[in-house]
This record gives C-alpha cells, sequence and structure tokens, in this order.
C-alpha cells in the first residue's frame, strides 16, 4: 500500500519534473491577509500575483499547503465528524501557471498523474467543465471540454456541465475569477449510505453523496470582475489547482473513509488507547472523529502562532477545541486529554512539517491549559443551561430559544452540537434559526469591522515602470518620483514612489515617518504599510492639513532621522532580549509577537510560568553585557535552508522566501529579519525591563526601553525613590521593611474600621427591619440605601438574614455610579425553593439588568441607574408573581 508520505512526495516530483518549483506551504495562520482567519486554500499564498500585486522569479510553482476551513465562507466544521471525508484541518496539493501554461497541460497532467502514474481506474473518472452563464454573456467552457475528449478517453456522457455554482471560481466580489474544470471519482455501489437507503439517486454533484467524490480541482483564472460585476479578459491567463490529500490518500489504499488511511488511523489509534473505548458507528464513531480532526487543526495553528482567545481565529480554535473536548465526555474522558495526543500526530505530520515537532511542548502546554479552562467553564454554562431549561418547561414550552443558544455559544464556549445534545436529553428542541440568525449578525459586524489599506480603489498612475525599491537600510533620503497615487476613505493621500528609504510596517517594527517634498509641495508621511508589492505612503498636508494633489516631477523622500534610529535601538534590543530569555528560561521561548516603536518594544513569548524576580534581573544583565562588548552586527543573505541547518532563529507562523536576510551580534543573537538596525550593539546604550505580564495561556509580555528613553525612566525611578525616603524617613536599605510596617498597620486600622461598621449594620438592619411590609404571606423589604462597596451591601445582608425569622429582604444602593442589588432569603423560604438568584433576575431586568448567585444570597449588577429606585418599588408587585409559581 502507498503511503501518504509517499503520495505528497510524489505529487511534488511529478510537477519538479515538469519544470515547477516547489514552493514552501505558507503558515496556517496569514501574517499578510487581514482577510482571512486561516489560509484555507493554497492559493492563499499567491493571491498578489492573481491581483497584478506582486510577482515572483518563477512561473510555475507546486507545493502541499496546509489549510484550515472552519470559519467563513469555507466552514466544514459542523460537518466534521458527521461523514467520512470532511475536515477542518487538510493539505492542498496544488499546482500553479502565472501566465504560462493553461488549460491544456493542467487537464493533460492530471490526467497523466491520477491514472497513468498512480493508476486510478479511468473507467471510474468523471470530468465536469462550466456550462456558462447567458446572464453574464458567458458560454461554455467548450475548450476544456474538447480537451477532456481530445487527450483522455473519457466518453462524452463523463464530460458534465455544470453551473455557475459548482464550476466557476472566484475570488471575491470583484477581481481575478474564472471557471474551472473538477475530477471526480466513482468509489462504486454501497458506498454512499443515503443512495444505498433510496433516498437519492448518487450522481456527481449530488449534495449529500458520498460516493462520487471530487478529487482534483483545476481552475483556469482568464477573467477579471469588474465593480459593476461585468467580467472582462485577463491579459494573463493563470492555472490554479487544488486536491486535497486526505482524500486522494484514501482512495489510493483503498480505504472506505478519509479517516481510515494512514493520515489518521495512528491518531485514532492513541485515542483508543487514552480511552479504553474502540471507534465505532453512532456518535463514538463520530467523537473520534471529530478528536482526530481537530487535535490536527488545533496543533498546525498553534505552530503557527494562533492561540485561543475570545476573538477573531483565536476564538474559532477556543471553540473547536471545546468541540473536541466535549466529544471527549462521549468517550468517557472527564479529565484533559487531548494535548495528549499531540506527539502521535507529531510523529504521522512531522516529517512534511518539522514545526509540528519543534513546537511540540508548546503545543501540549497551550491545548492541556484551554482543557483545564474548559472543564471549568462547563459548570458554569450547565447552570446556565439547566436555568433556560427550568424556565421554559415552566411555560410550557419545549423549545430552547435561539438567544440562550447563541449566549451559551458566544459567552461558554459550549459547541451548538453540546446544547442540542443536552436539549434532547431534555427531549427539548433547539431554536436553530434564531441560533443562525444571531450568528448572522455577529458575523456581519466582524466583516464591516475589517478594513486595511489594499481595497479594491483604483491607483493613479503618473509614471509607467518599477516601483518600491527600498533603500533605506543605507540611507535616510532618496530622490525619487511618485508613480501612483490614489486617497483612502479618510482622505488622507497614499503614495507609492519609485524608490523609497521608508521602511513599511513588517515584522513587528513601525512603519517610518518624515517628509515627502518638491515641485513647490511638501507631505506629512505618519505611516508607510506594505500592499503587495507596493511600498505605500500614507500622506498629510503639512501639520495634519489636507494633502495638496501629487506632482510629476523629481521629489526628495526624507525618513525621521531621530525616530528611525530609536527604533533600531529597540529592534536590535529586541532580538538579543530573545536570546537572553532562551538563555534564562529555556530554549522553548519563542517569539508569540512584538512591536517595535521608537518609544518602547514590546515582546511577546512562549513560557508557562510567571519568571521571577530574579530571572527577569539576568535577562537584562545579559542584554546590557551584550550592549556594553559593543558587537558589530553582521547582516547578510543567505538560503533559507542553509540558514535554519546552522542555527539561525525565525519566527514560527512568518512566511520566509528561498533567499532570508540573517542578522548576527556577535555570538549571542542569530535572527531572520527584514529590520532596521544599529550598526554596533553600543549604540542602543542601555536597555531596561519595565514590565511582564501574562497575556493568554502559555503567553506573556515584556515591555523594555532603551537609549535615552530608559535613562528618563531610571531618572525618574530615582526620583520617586528618594521622595519616598523622604516621606518614610529611612535609607534606601530600610524603606521596604518600613513600607511594609505602614501597611500591616494601616490593614489593622481597615479591620477596626470594617468591625465598626459591621456592628453599625447591624443597628442598620434592626431599624430597616421595622419598615418590612407582608407580601404574599411573606415579610418582604426593598430598601433604597447608601454603601461604599458590595461589602457594605453583603454585611448588611447578612445582618438581615440573621436578625429576620423568615423573609425576604432586597437592597439597591448606587456604587461609584454603577446601581447594585442584593437579595437575602432567609433558610426556611430557601427549603420551600426560594431562591434568590431568581428574584434578583426578574427585579434587576426592570432596571436593564442581570444577577445570579446561590439560593440564600445573590446580587446583580443594572445598566440604567436612574430606575433602580422604580424597580425596588416594583418589587413586591414581582415577588408576589413569582412566590404563587414556586408554590404551584
Amino acid at each position: 500500500m502507498i503511503s501518504a508520505k509517499s503520495i505528497r512526495k510524489e505529487f511534488i516530483g511529478f510537477f519538479e519534473e515538469k519544470g515547477h518549483k516547489f514552493v514552501r506551504s505558507s503558515p496556517v495562520v496569514p501574517q499578510d491577509d487581514p482577510t482571512l482567519l486561516f489560509t484555507n486554500a493554497g492559493m492563499n499564498q499567491f493571491k498578489d500575483i492573481f491581483l497584478a500585486k506582486g510577482s515572483r522569479d518563477y512561473t510555475r510553482a507546486v507545493n502541499s499547503q496546509k489549510c484550515i476551513r472552519a470559519s467563513g465562507k469555507h466552514n466544514d466544521l459542523e460537518d466534521v465528524g458527521r461523514d467520512n471525508y470532511h475536515h477542518t484541518f487538510f493539505e492542498m496539493l496544488g499546482n500553479w501557471s502565472f501566465g504560462d501554461y493553461f488549460k491544456r497541460e493542467a487537464i493533460q497532467w492530471a490526467w497523466e498523474l491520477l491514472v497513468e502514474k498512480w493508476g486510478l481506474d479511468g473507467n471510474r473518472m468523471y470530468a465536469t467543465v462550466f456550462a456558462g452563464n447567458e446572464k453574464e454573456g458567458v458560454g461554455p467552457d467548450e475548450e476544456a471540454e474538447n480537451i477532456w475528449l481530445e487527450i483522455t478517453p473519457l466518453p462524452p456522457e463523463r464530460v458534465l456541465r455544470f453551473g455557475k455554482k459548482d464550476n466557476f471560481w472566484e475570488m471575491g466580489d470583484t477581481g481575478p475569477c474564472g471557471p474551472c474544470s473538477e475530477m471526480h471519482y466513482d468509489l462504486g455501489e454501497g458506498t454512499c449510505p443515503l443512495g444505498d437507503a433510496g433516498e437519492h439517486e448518487c450522481a456527481v454533484n449530488q449534495d449529500g453523496c458520498w460516493r462520487f467524490i471530487e478529487l482534483w480541482n483545476l481552475v483556469f483564472i482568464q477573467y477579471n470582475r469588474l465593480p459593476d460585476s461585468s467580467l472582462e479578459p485577463l491579459p494573463s491567463k493563470h492555472v490554479d489547482t487544488g486536491m486535497g490529500l486526505e482524500r486522494v490518500v484514501r482512495v489510493l489504499q483503498g480505504k472506505g473513509s478519509n479517516y481510515d488511511s494512514d493520515l489518521f488511523i495512528p491518531v485514532l489509534e492513541n485515542i483508543a488507547e487514552l480511552s479504553g473505548r474502540q471507534d465505532g458507528p453512532g456518535e463514538v464513531g463520530v467523537a473520534f472523529r471529530v478528536i482526530a480532526d481537530h487535535l490536527r487543526s488545533l496543533a498546525f495553528a498553534i505552530a503557527d502562532g494562533a492561540l485561543p482567545s475570545n476573538e477573531g481565529r483565536g476564538y474559532v480554535l477556543r471553540r473547536m477545541l471545546r468541540r473536541a473536548a466535549r466529544f471527549g465526555k462521549v468517550l468517557g474522558m472527564e479529565e484533559p486529554f487531548i494535548h495528549r495526543l499531540v506527539p502521535r500526530l507529531a510523529e504521522v505530520m512531522g516529517e512534511a512539517f518539522p514545526e509540528i515537532v519543534a513546537q511540540q511542548d508548546h503545543i501540549m502546554r497551550v491545548v492541556r491549559a484551554e482543557e483545564e479552562s474548559f472543564l471549568q467553564t462547563l459548570d458554569r454554562g450547565l447552570e446556565i443551561f439547566e436555568r433556560v431549561v427550568t424556565g421554559q418547561q415552566e411555560k410550557g414550552s419545549d423549545m430552547v430559544p435561539g438567544e440562550d443558544v447563541f449566549r451559551l455559544y458566544d459567552t461558554y464556549g459550549f459547541p451548538v452540537d453540546l446544547t442540542r445534545l443536552m436539549a434532547e436529553e431534555r427531549r427539548m428542541k433547539v431554536d436553530m434559526e434564531g441560533f443562525e440568525s444571531l450568528m448572522e449578525e455577529q458575523r456581519a459586524k466582524g466583516r464591516a469591522a475589517g478594513s486595511h489599506i489594499a481595497d479594491d480603489s483604483a491607483w493613479n498612475v503618473l509614471n509607467k515602470g518599477a516601483h518600491s525599491e527600498f533603500v533605506g537600510y543605507d540611507a535616510l533620503q532618496a530622490h525619487t518620483r511618485i508613480m501612483a497615487h490614489r486617497r483612502d476613505a479618510e482622505g488622507r493621500l497614499l503614495l507609492v514612489l519609485e524608490r523609497t528609504p521608508f521602511y513599511a510596517e513588517s515584522g513587528g517594527q513601525v512603519g517610518d515617518r518624515g517628509v515627502i517634498k518638491g515641485q513647490g509641495a511638501a507631505w506629512d508621511v505618519v505611516d508607510v504599510q506594505k500592499d503587495g508589492d507596493r511600498i505605500v505612503h500614507i500622506c498629510t498636508g503639512e501639520k495634519g492639513t489636507e494633502a495638496p494633489e501629487p506632482a510629476t516631477g523629481e521629489l526628495e523622500a526624507l525618513v525621521d532621522e531621530e525616530t528611525r534610529n530609536r527604533t533600531t535601538l529597540n529592534h536590535t534590543a529586541t532580538h538579543l532580549m530573545q536570546s537572553a530569555l532562551r538563555k534564562v528560561l529555556g530554549d522553548h521561548v519563542k517569539q508569540s509577537g512584538s512591536i517595535v516603536h521608537p518609544d518602547y518594544l514590546r515582546f511577546d513569548y512562549t513560557h508557562f510560568e510567571r519568571p521571577d524576580e530574579k530571572q527577569l534581573e539576568e535577562v537584562e544583565r545579559l542584554v546590557n553585557r551584550e550592549i556594553r562588548r559593543n558587537n558589530k552586527l553582521n547582516i547578510f543573505q543567505s538560503g533559507y535552508d542553509e540558514a535554519i541547518a546552522s542555527g539561525v532563529v525565525a519566527l514560527f507562523g512568518e512566511k520566509y522566501g528561498d533567499r532570508v536576510r540573517v542578522v548576527e551580534a556577535g555570538d549571542f543573537s542569530r535572527e531572520l529579519c527584514g529590520g532596521c538596525h544599529v550598526r554596533a550593539t553600543g549604540e542602543i546604550g542601555i536597555f531596561r525591563i519595565i514590565s511582564e505580564s501574562s497575556i493568554a495561556a502559555g503567553v506573556r509580555r515584556i515591555v523594555a526601553l532603551t537609549g535615552e528613553t530608559a535613562e528618563n525612566n531610571l531618572r525618574e525611578a530615582s526620583r520617586v525613590l528618594g521622595r519616598i525616603r523622604e516621606h518614610l524617613n529611612a535609607p534606601v536599605e530600610e524603606l521596604v521593611a518600613r513600607l511594609e510596617q505602614v501597611l500591616d498597620e494601616r490593614r489593622g486600622l481597615e479591620r477596626e474600621i470594617k468591625s465598626l461598621k459591621k456592628g453599625s449594620r447591624g443597628d442598620d438592619a434592626e431599624s430597616m427591619l421595622k419598615k418590612a411590609a407582608e407580601v404574599a404571606g411573606v415579610m418582604m423589604l426593598a430598601e433604597m440605601i447608601e454603601a461604599e462597596s458590595m461589602d457594605d451591601l453583603r454585611n448588611l445582608a447578612d445582618a438581615l438574614r440573621q436578625k429576620m425569622k423568615s423573609g425576604i429582604a432586597l437592597i439597591g444602593s448606587v456604587i461609584n455610579g454603577k446601581a447594585s442589588l442584593l437579595c437575602a432569603v432567609s433558610e426556611d423560604l430557601v427549603r420551600e425553593k426560594v431562591k434568590a438568584g431568581e428574584i434578583i433576575n426578574l427585579v434587576a431586568q426592570l432596571a436593564g439588568g442581570r444577577g445570579g448567585g446561590p439560593p440564600h444570597m445573590a446580587t446583580a449588577g443594572a445598566r440604567e441607574t436612574e430606575k433602580l429606585p422604580s424597580a425596588l418599588q416594583q418589587a413586591p408587585q414581582v415577588i408576589t408573581e413569582y412566590l404563587s409559581q414556586v408554590r404551584r
């Protein structure tokens, strides 16, 4: 049986023999495309070529691209596990032509590889072509159809025409697009549950059909979609193909499912070992497939720098992990276990993607932390679910509202199928329509929030020819011309120059500032960004005024020297600090993000414990030692593989070309970097860490200063220390002990005050209870009071519960401008199922709030402070209605 590793290698080798350049997979976390949460197709890294914003030194390419489809338009998440061929993570084998060969070669080579080299049965093969679209004035793709019939033995009845939905590819609402031709394979009778059950007739492109599977999609990019939706032919035609490795491996290995191939079996066996369960039909089989698939997505995304969080791609990863953990419960897994599968995955995928092996410990730590966090969140979510179900059943409804499903999903990370399963166990239905409506609202907000310099506005070309030559490593000014310009949404002028000394934001280093002037005009450069191959200078007029229209002649581009110099100090210091962190904390430390700013440097790194004071001092000491050594930096070009083999540090998740720029600071630091640096480390002057904190599970952040900024910080710290010495009347060596003494004295006084207040609250409770009135047979008090804190309210509530034999007390107060409520219920009423949390919620809602807590005491906040007195006035009626329901 041919292995998945061999299939991957043979695919790449086949096209290399036909003049294609092998291009490494780009990270699954895109670094330079804000329209994507994850890389979802092989063409993503070549998008700039199709949009005519970039170029390469080759016209034919081949690769195996790691992809994730779990968000946006390409979202396979909910399908995973329910069938035998959907995945969130997959490898896309692809070959590309950039203005080189076209349909004939693409079709010929696809047939040659699948049928003649790999031996698939040509009698089971089908091809599809675009049927045309009369409305858009595009005829059927007879060119591709005729090629299939001419150079392959396919008969006409197995070359099928389909419409735009299946056989026309578009990058977006505008831009490059074209017809596609797909290769489908007939797996034979007995391979499709719906077809075997007579629920549909199996056919190519039949929804829900498992028998006829798409193997390879050949996209012929020959049109440009204009803003008015019309199509125009492209001057250069391209080929973009994609074939899912998991599917072709399954077919070539003769397996009944993608999950039965050697890409998945080792991981599935590991799941069985850990759970003590065997893969099988029903929910158990779904659980095995979900866990194996989601593990792959999580591992590759984390290896490329993503982390679970509450926004963006991190939000998707968190939901994915929680979905896998929920299915772990189907297998009886009550403790974290998904992280223990990572080593087996590394064995399967590590040869093709060494980052999985290199980042194995980091991946395991992040996944374990997330699993543990979810187990804590799960209890809170289950409590809310029970409250929702109980409330609906009391209303006589068997439907869980969509807004509650969404809240569980959005706030508590509950996978929808977990909510659905729990609802089914309670014989309840789930309002999926309402949930999907809220999800679409959220997606629309996300789309609206996205913005980027690279919109579709047309550039006004002033001069034709090469542009954006960067000369800023060696010079801070340049004679140049404006090649193209346009305005952005804010009315700022965007300029593309023939050559520029301005560094565009990249690799964490912020864009340069400065001025462009000449021909009687001047523009302040407030930022510089990349847009494909373009370096875009974002300009205003002088001192923030409206930028004048661009000039056509020679201009002078001048970078602000002081700002650039301060930036370079921080950039080189960042390199030295990363090396020092690895020496002090361990080689597992990796950069997870950075900002190199003129005023400071910010560095995010992977580490699971807070470094102690001595460790941070050692990092500072090492960096400052290297600064004093005044080592000259050695900056040179190298081959990527050669640099990595020699031990140069690369950023995980970064996309590198075959030639890379290496920055060496003596024998202390060696990194790949395209940024701006000092000539020698001594120029940095001084390095000082000013803060260290945690920003996510397994990721910490350091903020540091260099040069004159660090010097000013030290001077200010010395000034403050001197003032403290004066106030405490103690020498420096005794300051800590003296301060601790003062704080102990203060804490003692606070305890005395608290005790006095507590006694006072007892007297307050005594007088307040005189205002209590009987409501529905229960003594009830609802009162506004003045309080300094929630502790004040709790103390009063405790006193009320002690002094009232039976009853309900509701007290409200405005604390620091925010409305707060507290409800206390006596023990006898708690035994009668009266719950403070339910009462507080009902009353808080009258003032736009929510709350909760245990049955005897609960708290709430309210947005509409002015409605709090009214809410308390309505409390007797609310409690009367509530008690009548409880007593039924």
